[in-house]
């Protein structure tokens, strides 16, 4: 508001303290009449930026703590060739099992979760981790021939439980997710539960798949992609006593909704919390202003008094 005054008594300003009748004379030391406000424009730049640093303008970085109940959660999927099925539709089974793992990923915002992939063998695809983002891409990445063909449930869950043994999480969690028989591995699917039993590890395991005939894609080098109905049997007995072994629970998954309802009912059994923490670091940035008014004010100084001096 203080510049509003001061550019009316500039404007208002006395005219000339001597008068001539003829200014001639005096035209070849004329500066103009708008450059004479030069000194003027940089004073009130001047005023402006000194009162910007008197306001003292801060510049804030948000840090943010993270607080969880610590759930640890394994993601166990079978990538065996039988997981090509098509019977949930739209794709195969192991693109709709990618899809639902990946929307449960999502909510559980305060977990560590990790990703074992298994055929004939068992594989960490992702480490327990908080960056559920880097898991999610990782898990786009599965896909079938990273193993040898074959169905290791029990390898697949003893790597799961080998990554969650040393854990200090209070709740540990696998989730087993399969559509065969185990018919490869050096352990059985029994002593890897008995094995997690022994850590407080729990085992939910999802069996996926259609009862009855399902669409099999067959690629043929001369024909191309068919299709043919075939049988495609999972062991949901050895399932249940996995489960039942570790204080987990059994499912059975014949379509992508059901897996759906599967995934959101483990959500709800194994409720994760945390509380975000947020304070901010503040900066002051009064100085930025106050250097510039400075030479701002030097050169209005030095303008007036060697370049645009006036006659008496």
């Amino acid at each position: 508001m203080l510049v509003i005054p001061l550019i009316y008594l500039e404007v208002r300003k006395r005219g000339p303290a001597i008068r001539f009748s003829d200014i001639s004379y005096f035209k070849h030391y004329s500066r103009g009449r708008i450059l004479r406000y030069i000194p003027f424009a940089f004073n009130i730049v001047v005023l402006v930026m000194m009162a910007l640093a008197l306001a003292r303008p801060q510049q804030g970085r948000v840090y943010q703590e993270i607080e969880t109940r610590g759930v640890d959660i394994m993601l166990c999927l079978d990538i065996s060739t039988s997981m090509r099925a098509e019977d949930f539709q739209p794709r195969n089974r192991l693109f709709v099992a990618k899809e639902r793992a990946k929307e449960f990923i999502t909510r559980r915002k305060g977990d560590r979760i990790g990703l074992i992939v298994f055929a004939a063998d068992a594989l960490t695809q992702c480490p327990l981790t908080f960056d559920h983002r880097i898991l999610g891409e990782l898990l786009d990445y599965v896909d079938f021939g990273i193993l040898e063909d074959g169905t290791a449930i029990g390898a697949g869950l003893a790597t799961a439980v080998t990554r969650l043994k040393d854990s200090r999480a209070k709740e540990k969690t696998v989730i087993l997710l399969t559509d065969g028989v185990n018919n490869r591995g050096e352990i059985d699917p029994v002593s890897a539960a008995k094995i997690a039993q022994t850590y407080g590890i729990k085992v939910y395991c999802i069996g996926v798949g259609s009862k009855g005939m399902v669409p099999y894609p067959v690629d043929n080098p001369v024909f191309g992609r068919r299709y043919t109905q075939v049988e495609i049997d999972f062991d949901i007995e050895t399932l249940n006593e996995i489960a039942s072994i570790t204080n987990g629970q059994s499912f059975l998954a014949t379509d992508a909704e059901a897996l759906k309802t599967i995934y959101d009912e483990i959500d709800r059994m194994e409720p994760t919390s945390f509380k975000t923490t947020q304070h901010t670091v503040y900066a002051e940035r009064g100085g930025s202003f106050v250097l510039p008014a400075a030479i701002l004010l030097l050169v209005s100084f030095v303008t007036s008094a060697f370049v645009l001096w006036r006659l008496p």
